[in-house]
C-alpha cells in the first residue's frame, strides 16, 4: 500500500538531518543605532569644585589681614591707665612706677609685657608679677612680694620656698633666724629648718641660727641660748631622741645647758653652764 506525506508548508524539500525542527514564533528586533550604542565620556568639574574653597579661604584671610592692618593704626590707642594690684608691704611703689614708666609710654599693641614682667621681677622684693591688657588702653599689674622667713648668712634674705634675694635694708631684719650653708643649699637648709622648727616649738624652743657646715654636719642654737650638734644624717630621730630625754630630766637644768650634743647612736651629752661668781661688794666708805 503505497502512502505519500506532504508537508503543511507545501514545500517538498526535506528537513536537514541534525538539526531539530524550530517550534513556535519567532519575531524579529530592531537593532539600536550605532550612535546611540558608542557612549562619549562627559567632561567632569569636580576638581573645580575642590578647588574653590581653598581660593575662597585664602582670598577671606588675606583681606582679613589687609583690613586689620589698616584698621590697626585705629585701634592700636596710647596706653591711659596702668594699675598696680597686690599687698605690697615691703616694695617701694615710687621705685614700681618708675620701672613702669618706659613701657607706659607705648602703645596698646605694641607694649612689650614679657619685658615688663621681667623688669619688676628684678627688683628685689617682688616674688612674682603679672601683666595683662585691658580693652581699649589699660594696663594691669598684679605683683606677689617676697616673704621673708630667715636670713641667709649676712647678705641676703631667703623667702618660704627656700629663695634667696639681697634687698638693700638688710639692718631692719636681724630679728630673724640666721641660716648658713654652701653656694646653692638655699632650699635644703630652708627645709630643713622648717622641720626643725615645727619640733621644737612644742617645747617651747625657737631657732636663732642654723648651719650646714662643709662636712655636711649641722649645728644648731636655739634663742635660749642652748646649742645642739646634730651630725649629718637621721636628724629627725635625733631631735625626737632630745624631746623625750629634755621632758623627763633636762626641762628643769634649761637655765643651766650649754650645749647638747646628740651625735651618738642611743642617747645624748649635756654641757654645763659654768657657774657665775658673785659680784664682789665695794667697802663702803668711812666718813
Amino acid at each position: 500500500m503505497n502512502a505519500s506525506l506532504r508537508h503543511p508548508s507545501g514545500s517538498n524539500r526535506a528537513p536537514l538531518r541534525g538539526k531539530p525542527a524550530q517550534r513556535g514564533a519567532s519575531r524579529l528586533v530592531a537593532k539600536e543605532p550605532l550612535a546611540r550604542r558608542v557612549s562619549m565620556p562627559k567632561t567632569s568639574f569636580a576638581w573645580l569644585r575642590h578647588l574653590t574653597w581653598p581660593l575662597l579661604l585664602i582670598g577671606l584671610g588675606y583681606g582679613t589681614y589687609e583690613l586689620s592692618l589698616r584698621a590697626l593704626p585705629y585701634a592700636d590707642q596710647p596706653i591711659s591707665k596702668i594699675s598696680v594690684e597686690g599687698d605690697l608691704s615691703y616694695v617701694n611703689q615710687q621705685a614700681v612706677q618708675q620701672r613702669i614708666a618706659p613701657y607706659a609710654a607705648t602703645s596698646f599693641f605694641s607694649v612689650d609685657l614679657t619685658g615688663l614682667r621681667h623688669e619688676l621681677e628684678q627688683m628685689p622684693w617682688i616674688a612674682n608679677a603679672q601683666v595683662r591688657r585691658v580693652w581699649p588702653d589699660q594696663l594691669v599689674v598684679r605683683l606677689e612680694e617676697q616673704l621673708p622667713i630667715a636670713r641667709w648668712g649676712d647678705e641676703a634674705l631667703l623667702n618660704n620656698q627656700g629663695g634667696a634675694f639681697a634687698p638693700q635694708e638688710l639692718a631692719n631684719y636681724q630679728h630673724l633666724p640666721q641660716l648658713y650653708g654652701p653656694k646653692r643649699a638655699q632650699q635644703r637648709v630652708m627645709q630643713q629648718y622648717q622641720v626643725l622648727s615645727q619640733m621644737l616649738r612644742p617645747m617651747g624652743f625657737s631657732i636663732a641660727r642654723l648651719e650646714l657646715r662643709e662636712r655636711g654636719s649641722w649645728f644648731l642654737s636655739t634663742g635660749q641660748g642652748i646649742e645642739l650638734l646634730l651630725g649629718r644624717d637621721h636628724l629627725v630621730e635625733k631631735m625626737r631622741r632630745f624631746t623625750a630625754i629634755y621632758d623627763k630630766a633636762l626641762k628643769e637644768q634649761q637655765a643651766n645647758i650649754a650645749r647638747i650634743d646628740l651625735r651618738y647612736s642611743n642617747g645624748l651629752a649635756v654641757a654645763w653652764r659654768e657657774p657665775t661668781a658673785p659680784a664682789a661688794l665695794k667697802p663702803a666708805a668711812v666718813q
